[in-house]
């Protein structure tokens, strides 16, 4: 039986806060932001909203570009793997 980990999520949401780009001590770029993803669930009221924030982190290039190209309230899409 083959051995491997599958741990991949595509998440799609919206930046919560302004974002700042930061250098590693070695000059390596990163960024750290909180997306809100929105989910609906079927309350005692119908259909309701809640929204789960989610810490993300990009290195390097994307660092940059979600820096140069995003604002805060920016709808992104992300994908990665969760580490918890």
């Amino acid at each position: 039986m083959a051995n491997f980990n599958l741990n991949k999520v595509i998440l799609g949401g919206r930046i919560t806060a302004d974002l700042e780009l930061k250098q590693t001590q070695s000059g390596i770029a990163t960024i750290q932001f909180t997306i809100a993803v929105n989910r609906r669930f079927s309350g005692k009221n119908g259909e309701e909203a809640q929204a789960d924030f989610i810490n993300c982190t990009a290195w390097r290039q994307q660092a940059e570009l979600i820096t140069r190209y995003f604002r805060k309230g920016s709808s992104i899409c992300v994908v990665g793997s969760i580490q918890t």
